[in-house]
């Protein structure tokens, strides 16, 4: 799997989270992962979330760190273990920060605030996930905390290409695992 931390910001509305938009604007082609910081603010016109939808709940943060992935040749179910291969590695980085996270299926919190959002969905010919940390809590429609706002963690590149990379390491030793066995 293809990597890359996207230096310039962006800002989050959710369309980005649309087929090749990972190859369209970075020219990186097949399963990729890129991340990026920027401002987050999802109207429910965006919304993949349908219970987000019906429960009037749109995203925003002030600055995030988002992760986007396009994943190809598979189907949702393993998209969905995917997204939240992908939440639980950012949970183990911050607990040998010595924090103490919560996961609740695909969401993280600290100290009972919501540190994220995450959503996995299928397009015509790939899964999409998209899973943003917030950065600064400041201005959530929740009770949120923030990597820096809350947890004082500042070095969010550094941060930000740990998970990326091991990831991407995790995908493709599942994929290799998955060679070197003899059917039964």
């Amino acid at each position: 799997m293809k990597i890359k931390f996207l230096e310039n910001e962006i800002k989050y509305e959710g369309w980005q989270l649309s087929p090749h938009w990972i190859y369209k604007n970075f020219e990186i082609q097949g399963d990729a992962i890129v991340a990026f910081i920027g401002e987050c603010d999802v109207k429910l016109t965006e919304m993949v979330d349908i219970e987000d939808v019906i429960n009037n709940e749109p995203i925003y943060s002030k600055s995030m760190l988002s992760f986007i992935s396009e994943q190809f040749n598979i189907g949702l179910v393993e998209g969905v273990f995917r997204q939240r291969l992908l939440i639980c590695i950012i949970k183990e980085a911050l607990e040998k920060r010595g924090f103490t996270i919560t996961r609740n299926g695909d969401d993280l919190f600290f100290d009972g605030k919501k540190l994220t959002v995450s959503i996995a969905t299928k397009s015509v010919n790939s899964i999409l996930i998209h899973t943003g940390i917030n950065i600064d809590s400041a201005g959530a429609p929740v009770k949120a905390s923030g990597l820096s706002s809350e947890l004082g963690l500042n070095d969010i590149k550094a941060f930000a290409n740990e998970i990326l990379e091991k990831y991407s390491s995790e995908i493709d030793d599942i994929i290799m695992a998955s060679t070197k066995v003899r059917g039964v």
